[in-house]
């Protein structure tokens, strides 16, 4: 594939390049202590292309789905993928003035050239496998964000990949890099109404937080309940002094493939890794992340909630890595997950790989079920067994939700559980009713 537009030649050697990667490796199978198998047998690749769609001036003129979730009053700029073409950009001028760039990843190669080359692909590699390789060789419109030293943005930088057509395949990538001492928040969402037929959002995401500098990153899934298949990539690297906070929310995916890595790479950095999934139908859900520590005096903590409902799937797979030298470092690692369904089957797969001393670092994984005590003593005050159910979940979620810092983000993920619980209500009260 040849993009319509004029790139750089380090862009056009780098396609060159994960072509011939994505053209040798197989569609891949993943498999994981023998019991669990994430396999894309039944998907049908060579019958999804990308879909072209024209620039739009107005939020209205896009899927519903799209206003629902993303409120252009409530953000510092926006940029929306529809299938392969970006359709969408606004940044607030007063941020375009102080340096802040928000553009598509196709334009910022022509307009910002060295500064994308300088980071691109620093974290993700093509030979990482087939999907890894499809979305660097075949990536159309894309994302990238730039926060210039010493700014701060108020309002959240939005990205958004949209999925509305059946037969699409998506390749998303997205590029950030907040500068030395500057602040912003970030959200990337991925929203797919419930489309009839197979679709793929094969992405990659990377993000570089600069010294001394705070983030605040939120990705969302959505993709409904359609037969949408996720394959991506998510790395964040966060450079001396500086923090992220990564909150990840998984509400919807016929089946997701995702590995979320974030990594402390120079002394003094700071990581909060908070992540969400709720599954239902036949979903089938496969998540692998790293906490990383490169250097020594790294701070860390990775908290994972799910709760599982029809006959989904989900597997949490969480490692952290300390590297040889990376003394004084300090971090945790849990996950949770509940089943709502006599059907439903979780994985909670917490691991270690310590290669230094004078380090502190552990972790827990948990699967459970419905406190039943809990139901019956709201349920003996009065309080009916749906409703009862209802507040035990959304309190379980809740620690999760309120790292995200954003309202109106916090406000959509409570309505999307809410909305999942009632269409779960007669299994939950069935898987209930049997133990």
């Amino acid at each position: 594939m040849r993009p319509s537009f004029l790139e750089a030649s380090f862009m056009e050697e780098s396609r060159r390049g994960a072509l011939e990667v994505y053209e040798r490796e197989p569609v891949p199978t993943w498999r994981r202590s023998g019991f669990w198998t994430t396999t894309l047998r039944k998907l049908r690749l060579d019958e999804l292309e990308p879909r072209h769609h024209g620039f739009v001036t107005s939020l209205d003129e896009l899927p519903g789905v799209v206003a629902q979730a993303v409120d252009l009053d409530e953000v510092g700029g926006l940029i929306v993928q529809r299938g392969a073409s970006s359709v969408f950009s606004y940044l607030d001028p007063s941020l375009a003035a102080q340096g802040v760039v928000l553009t598509s990843l196709e334009r910022a190669v022509e307009e910002h050239g060295d500064l994308v080359e300088r980071w691109y692909g620093r974290r993700l590699s093509a030979e990482e496998g087939k999907f890894a390789a499809a979305t660097a060789a075949l990536w159309t419109g894309g994302a990238f964000v730039h926060v210039p030293r010493n700014v701060r943005v108020e309002k959240p930088l939005q990205v958004v990949y949209l999925i509305d057509e059946p037969g699409t395949a998506q390749y998303a990538r997205t590029l950030a890099v907040v500068g030395e001492l500057a602040e912003c928040s970030l959200r990337e969402y991925g929203l797919a109404p419930d489309i009839d037929g197979q679709a793929l959002h094969a992405g990659a995401f990377e993000l570089f937080v600069g010294a001394g500098a705070n983030v605040k990153l939120a990705h969302l899934q959505d993709w409904g309940r359609g037969e949408v298949h996720d394959i991506s990539t998510k790395r964040v690297e966060i450079a001396r002094d500086a923090h992220c906070s990564w909150v990840p929310i998984h509400l919807g995916g016929h089946l997701t493939k995702q590995t979320l890595d974030i990594v402390c790479a120079e002394r003094g950095s700071d990581m909060r890794h908070t992540g969400l999934y709720f599954t239902e139908g036949d979903e089938h859900l496969d998540l692998f992340t790293t906490d990383l520590h490169e250097q020594g005096d790294t701070t860390g903590d990775t908290v994972w909630k799910g709760a599982l409902t029809g006959d989904s799937r989900a597997s949490y797979e969480g490692l952290i890595q300390i590297a040889k030298g990376a003394q004084n470092t300090h971090t945790y690692l849990q996950t949770h997950s509940m089943l709502l369904s006599a059907k439903a089957k979780a994985d909670a797969i917490p691991s270690l790989i310590v290669e230094t001393d004078s380090v502190s670092a552990s972790h827990g994984g948990t699967v459970g079920e419905i406190d039943e005590d809990q139901v019956f003593f709201m349920m003996a005050r009065g309080i009916p067994r749906a409703e009862a159910v209802r507040v035990l979940v959304e309190g379980y979620f809740e620690p999760v939700v309120q790292r995200l810092g954003d309202e109106s983000l916090e406000t959509l993920v409570r309505e999307r559980i809410a909305a999942k619980l009632v269409r779960a209500e007669d299994q939950v009260a069935a898987y209930s009713a049997r133990r």
